[in-house]
C-alpha cells in the first residue's frame, strides 16, 4: 500500500517496500522569505511569485520519508493571561531562525501627469572623441547611393550592389529587438533564442523594398533596449552609437520616462516608459558613451521591481482592473 512522503518539496506517494536511495527529490533546508524573494536555504533559486516557489524542484536526492512531522505544541497560558513557552520549544543557540519580512509601508503612486524634468547628462571622453572624428570625416552626401551601402530596414543584411539591388525583395523586421533575461527576439515575430548569432541570422517576417537612405536625411529606427537593477537603482541601456548630446534628452517624473535620441547623424529613437515602480527624478541622471546611453534611475524605495514598465490597465470596472490598481500602489 502506498503512503505519503513528508520530505519538504516532495509530497508524492510511495511503496515502503520499494524505497530506493535516490527515489525522492526534496529540499533538506528551510523556506527563506526576504525582500519579496522566496526560496529554500539549501539552494540558490529565488522567485517573487509564491506559486513558483511551491513548484521549485528539490535539490537533494534520497529515500522517501513516511514520518509525519510533529504537530506544533500550543503554548501554556498562565492565570494572568500571559503565554508561556515550554522550555523544550525555545530555540537553541545553534538553530537557524528565519524572520518573515516586514510589510512595506503603503505608498500612494504619484500621478503620471506630474511635470517632467530633463535629467542631467554626463558625456564620456570616448563619445567626445568619436564625434570629433565624425566631424572631420563629414563631407557633402552624394545624391546617388554608394556601392556597399547597407539596407536600413531592421534585420536585413543586404548591401547595395547596383541598380539590380532595387529589384530584390527585402525581408525585414518591422518590430524592435528585445533582450531580456538572456533571451533575444524581435517584437514582431517573437522567435526567441539565447544565441546572439542565431538572433542576427533570423530572416525577416515582412516583405518590401530595400531602404538605402531616407529622403529627408533622418530615419526613426528601433534600438536595442535592456535594463537591470540593484537594490537602490534601475539602469536602462540604449545601444545607440555616437549619439549627439546636444540633440538628445531624457525627461522624467516619479513614474514616467521620455527618451529622445539622435545618433549616427540621421537616426532617431524615441520611447516613453510608464515605470513599474517609483523613482526620484532629482537624483537620476544619464551617462552618454560612444556605444550606448545609460539612464540611471534612483528608486524612491529600496525594493525589487518585477519588471521595467507598468502594463496597461484593463478596462475600468472589471475585476482585472481592480486587481491591477491594487498591485500598482
Amino acid at each position: 500500500m502506498s503512503v505519503l512522503c513528508y520530505n519538504k518539496g516532495c509530497g508524492q506517494r510511495f511503496d515502503p517496500d520499494n524505497n530506493p536511495e535516490d527515489g525522492c527529490t526534496y529540499h533538506p533546508g528551510v523556506p527563506v522569505f526576504h525582500d519579496a524573494l522566496k526560496g529554500w536555504s539549501c539552494c540558490k533559486r529565488r522567485t517573487t511569485d509564491f506559486s513558483d516557489f511551491l513548484s521549485i524542484a528539490g535539490c537533494t536526492k534520497g529515500c522517501h520519508n513516511n514520518e509525519k512531522p510533529p504537530e506544533p505544541v500550543k503554548l501554556e497560558v498562565k492565570s494572568s493571561g500571559e503565554k508561556k513557552e515550554p522550555e523544550d520549544l525555545k530555540p537553541r543557540f545553534d538553530e537557524y531562525v528565519i524572520q518573515a519580512p516586514k510589510p512595506l509601508e503603503f505608498i500612494q503612486r504619484p500621478s503620471s501627469d506630474e511635470p517632467l524634468m530633463e535629467l542631467q547628462k554626463k558625456v564620456s571622453l570616448s563619445l567626445r572623441q568619436a564625434l570629433e572624428k565624425l566631424k572631420l570625416a563629414e563631407t557633402m552626401e552624394d545624391i546617388e547611393v554608394k556601392i556597399g551601402t547597407a539596407c536600413k530596414n531592421g534585420g536585413c543584411s543586404k548591401t547595395f550592389c547596383g541598380p539590380e539591388s532595387d529589384e530584390e525583395t527585402c525581408m525585414y523586421h518591422v518590430g524592435v529587438p528585445i533582450f531580456h533575461e538572456g533571451m533575444k527576439y524581435w517584437s514582431c515575430c517573437r522567435r526567441k533564442t539565447s544565441d546572439f548569432n542565431t538572433f542576427l541570422s533570423q530572416e525577416g517576417c515582412s516583405k518590401g523594398t530595400h531602404l538605402w537612405k531616407n529622403a529627408d536625411g533622418k530615419k526613426v529606427v528601433p534600438c536595442r533596449l535592456d535594463w537591470h537593477q540593484t537594490g537602490g537603482q534601475v539602469t536602462i541601456s540604449i545601444y545607440a552609437k555616437n549619439a549627439n548630446p546636444e540633440l538628445c534628452f531624457v525627461q522624467a517624473n516619479s513614474t514616467m520616462v521620455g527618451i529622445s535620441v539622435i545618433f549616427e547623424r540621421e537616426k532617431e529613437f524615441e520611447q516613453k516608459i510608464s515605470l513599474w515602480g517609483v523613482i526620484d527624478a532629482n537624483k537620476s541622471f544619464v551617462n552618454m558613451m560612444a556605444s550606448k546611453i545609460e539612464i540611471i534611475l534612483k528608486k524612491a524605495e529600496p525594493m525589487s521591481w518585477a519588471r521595467l514598465d507598468l502594463p496597461p490597465l484593463p478596462p475600468s470596472g472589471t475585476k482585472e482592473n481592480e486587481d491591477a490598481v491594487k498591485e500598482s500602489v
